[in-house]
């Protein structure tokens, strides 16, 4: 197209001189205004032009000014499922000051006037879109300059990298606007969607499911940005909560993607275990979905049967988008930089860390342990938020809880920093009250034994055997909900929890 086709005349002003900005030394911000003027009058003839894009384009992806502020008044116009044309947004933009440069309200004709950008709507929209990554792109590596050669703060190198990196990501995701305010309609709308989520499902879950009902019922499934802490006395069976939750998120969007539905509840998972080799997690989730005994599985005692289940198990996970990541001693940017990967190229939407207290912070932070936790727990949470997604970080409990004679832990028994129940959006203790009684056990009783003895047996049993198999998963913290005990049911010899097959959990053995 010729330069005097083009709706905008070479002579006229330009929406480049009402607010555009201009890159150092003069040189101007990759930007093609023709184009902008051309994709909007498109759009202003017919509406339909949006609903056709295959990207994306956001107001803020407009070089000028005033073509974002028409955007945004024409997005808000269909939203409402009006049209939007020059007659409609008139009344919008009578007063507005940069467009009077330009001549008035006729200059939202004047876009129209030449139908030019109908022949090719999506090729102005990629190149609308591109060049707003290329002047993000720009700012990052104008202010990564000024970052390194501003020397008058601490010098920390590796903070500006993942600073960087952290841009770059941003702008990787076409996140052209960085960390812009959104509006209460924006927010409202996204509110809407979750309850609407939460309304189809049929199971009142507006997140992603832990695929335990118990628990959804609870918390209304993982929600994005949410930190989540998991945590409780060794032996209680954190890690293999954590496993089953993501093997059950996981489980849920494979089979979405190959049987569909309405409502997509799972998500590819990233699961960094700081504790147990890849190939041990792999092991106990493939015992956990055979239905196998760990210990035979690891002793080879298994019978053949047994082995052609785990084998049938196998093939069926081979494609659950399940992300083992065994890097031991993570840092908190080292997590990150790695979390940020999987979300670019797997779309992973739950994060499972396992656990808190086995990553490092900064060498600025390890002078003090409590500092070093915080910073740990700090970091999680913006990961949460940065990548919008749940994470559930476990961790351990502080002995205090084995010196009182009530075993069930509390939120002051979090090790090392109180931070953690701070940033925090959900605490959840795992409790099973039988681990406990098990210590208690009195001796068996014989044929030479008095009846006070078999009589202290028989009680103790009985008490056992109402605790056995019987897990509580004790939610002390929920920002956005109650606080409450959650029933599960425990098979340790396969270390899987589910949810208790049954409707009234007030005689489950947790009060």
């Amino acid at each position: 197209m010729a330069d005097q086709d083009l709706m905008i005349r070479s002579d006229a002003p330009t929406p480049a001189d009402s607010g555009a900005k201009e890159g150092e030394s003069g040189r101007s911000l990759p930007s093609n205004i023709e184009a902008e003027a051309a994709f909007l009058g498109a759009v202003l003839i017919d509406n339909r032009v949006i609903e056709d894009l295959q990207t994306p384009i956001a107001p803020q992806h407009f070089y000028a000014p005033i073509h974002a502020r028409i955007y945004e008044r024409v997005l808000s116009l269909i939203d409402r499922n009006a049209t939007a044309s020059p007659v409609t947004l008139k009344p919008y933009f009578e007063g507005d000051e940069a467009l009077s440069e330009l001549g008035g309200t006729t200059y939202l004709a004047q876009l129209t006037a030449d139908g030019q950008g109908l022949l090719a709507p999506r090729d102005l929209a990629d190149q609308i879109y591109d060049l707003a990554l290329l002047r993000e792109l720009v700012t990052v590596g104008r202010d990564l300059v000024e970052g390194a050669l501003d020397t008058s703060e601490t010098v920390e190198p590796m903070r500006q990298i993942e600073e960087a990196e952290a841009s770059l990501f941003a702008v990787a995701e076409g996140a052209a606007t960085g960390n812009e305010a959104s509006t209460f309609r924006s927010a409202a709308l996204t509110a809407l969607k979750l309850a609407e989520t939460a309304m189809n499902s049929g199971g009142g879950v507006s997140g992603k499911t832990s695929g335990l009902a118990s628990l959804d019922d609870k918390t209304a499934g993982l929600h994005d940005s949410d930190l989540i802490i998991l945590a409780g006395r060794p032996g209680m069976g954190k890690t293999s909560l954590a496993t089953n939750i993501a093997f059950n998120c996981a489980e849920e969007h494979l089979k979405f993607m190959q049987d569909g539905g309405d409502v997509n509840q799972g998500a590819p998972v990233a699961f960094f275990s700081l504790e147990m080799s890849a190939d041990q997690l792999a092991t106990r989730i493939l015992a956990e979905q055979a239905e196998i005994s760990s210990e035979a599985l690891r002793s080879g005692t298994m019978k053949r049967e047994e082995f052609q289940k785990l084998a049938h198990a196998s093939q069926r996970l081979a494609e659950l988008p399940l992300y083992i990541d065994d890097t031991p001693a993570l840092s908190v940017s080292g997590l990150r930089t790695r979390a940020r990967r999987l979300k670019r190229k797997q779309d992973i939407g739950l994060i499972v860390v396992d656990y808190l207290q086995l990553m490092q912070g900064s060498k600025r932070s390890q002078d003090s342990r409590v500092n070093e936790i915080s910073e740990i727990s700090r970091g999680l949470k913006t990961l949460a938020k940065e990548l919008a997604v749940p994470v559930i970080a476990l961790s351990q409990l502080s002995r205090a809880v084995e010196q009182r004679e009530d075993k069930r832990p509390m939120l002051s028994d979090l090790r090392e920093s109180g931070s953690i129940e701070q940033d925090a959006d959900m605490v959840w203790f795992i409790f099973r009250g039988d681990y406990y009684h098990e210590a208690l056990r009195p001796d068996m009783p014989n044929e030479n034994s008095s009846p006070d003895i078999a009589e202290k047996y028989a009680i103790w049993e009985e008490r056992y055997l109402e605790l056995k198999n019987r897990a509580t998963l004790i939610v002390a913290k929920q920002r956005h909900g109650s606080t409450g005990n959650v029933p599960l049911h425990f098979q340790p010899e396969i270390t899987k929890f589910s949810s208790p097959n049954m409707k009234d959990y007030s005689d489950y053995g947790y009060e």
